[in-house]
């Protein structure tokens, strides 16, 4: 039976196959440990470059966040443009904006390749803004990137809630799992192997041969590659001490059209621009709304949590005051203290790939495919991830300090829009 928890996208999985545990010795030339985006666009080029690849996956692939999460593409860190710049330079960071606009067309490639059942691909995006300063973004306008004022925001959504905003033509969004699960099967046709319900229990990394241990059976491999996100556990613990797991939360509302279709009239995705923002897009064809945010550093009681996304909600629409939430969700997000992915060598013939909260799905995809260049010998662009290195996140202080600036920066919104 597939172990995912009960989500919107769980329940609409285009199809239902499962994959075999691990039982008995296994030899590859890689081992992958996580069966997430990151993990399998790293297997994927790999496999694709010809090495014999097995991905372990302790539970079903895309059982994290790789399968929990908004299902937003498009282009960007979640370290922002100026903070980026701070730490490498104008050069370097423009490097890495192009990156992370590659990593929108490798996922719009798969989502469009006609192999993805279910991908429920929807083309564009609104970024919003809730305060009355709108000359930067209309300086950022250009063939694929629309400013929009409040008039041309009235016209795609009855809220009085946004001043200024941009059109994103080139992001879309997805049905996340659906697309995660097409890339497992990808994966499998370039020869590599998926290994569902295999928890890795023990390891020996030391070696030129590495191992790897399941409840069922033992992998060795000369390269193995961690990508685990927001689940990793005590496995490395270098890479465990550079992570914070976040916790994020997702609503999806019952089934109701023409209720909908009185306040969001567009197909596209939409986030404002808050430090700590909301989230949301309508699915089945403006069936359903699916809205998140929020964010805690702990497992947070999830009817609390979705009585605060159903209040912004109602605050930005209030039409919507009777429409019913039917299921609702969280999930662990890995976010690094510089807020980067963490992309490299941890040690020879052992290789990390995580750190993605917050970026949209576009970084799994260049992250993983960036990484198997490297493993292949075939680019040296991990370089560009570098200077983002395993800087300790803190332990538990660093949880609170995460906590304490999200509730910071909710204050700063609530005062950037007190007019």
């Amino acid at each position: 039976m597939l172990r995912y928890p009960d989500t919107y996208y769980s329940r609409t999985l285009a199809e239902h196959g499962e994959r075999p545990a691990l039982n008995g010795r296994l030899s590859v030339d890689c081992a992958v440990v996580g069966g997430g985006f990151a993990g399998l666009f790293t297997a994927l080029g790999l496999a694709r470059g010809g090495m014999r690849v097995a991905v372990l996956e302790a539970e079903a692939v895309g059982f994290g966040a790789s399968g929990r999460n908004g299902g937003f593409v498009s282009d960007g860190f979640a370290a922002g443009d100026a903070s980026i710049r701070r730490r490498v330079g104008a050069e370097h960071a423009a490097a890495l904006q192009d990156l992370s606009a590659e990593g929108v067309e490798i996922m719009r490639g798969l989502v469009e390749s006609g192999r993805i059942p279910g991908a429920a691909k929807v083309d564009g995006l609104l970024r919003l803004r809730r305060f009355d300063r709108g000359a930067d973004l209309a300086a950022q306008a250009g063939p694929d990137l629309a400013y929009l004022d409040r008039e041309a925001i009235e016209k795609r959504l009855v809220s009085s809630r946004y001043r200024h905003g941009l059109e994103e033509r080139l992001a879309f969004h997805v049905h996340p799992l659906n697309v995660l699960r097409g890339l497992a099967a990808e994966v499998e046709r370039a020869g590599g192997v998926i290994h569902e319900a295999s928890r890795v229990t023990g390891c020996d990394l030391s070696g030129t041969v590495k191992q790897l241990t399941t409840e069922g059976g033992r992998v060795e491999a000369r390269e193995v590659v961690i990508a685990t996100g927001g689940y990793t556990e005590g496995l490395v613990p270098a890479l465990r001490r550079a992570m914070l797991p976040i916790a994020t939360y997702v609503m999806a509302s019952e089934p109701a059209p023409e209720l909908l279709a009185s306040a969001i009239r567009t197909p596209m995705g939409i986030g404002d621009d808050r430090r700590a923002g909301d989230y949301y897009r309508l699915v089945e064809g403006g069936a359903r709304l699916l809205w998140g945010g929020r964010i805690t550093t702990r497992a947070a009681d999830v009817p609390g949590i979705v009585r605060q996304l159903r209040a912004e909600m109602t605050g930005a629409y209030p039409q919507l005051q009777g429409l019913k939430t039917e299921v609702a969700w969280s999930g662990l997000m890995s976010y690094a203290r510089h807020r980067m992915p963490m992309v490299g060598r941890l040690g020879p013939g052992l290789w990390h790939c995580y750190g993605f909260g917050g970026h949209g799905l576009n970084t799994t995809a260049i992250g993983g495919t960036v990484l198997a260049e490297a493993m292949l010998g075939r680019s040296d662009r991990l370089a560009l991830f570098a200077p983002f290195g395993l800087d300790w996140a803190g332990g538990p202080l660093g949880l609170a300090a995460a906590q304490g600036t999200y509730w910071a920066l909710q204050v700063q919104d609530w005062w950037r829009e007190r007019g």
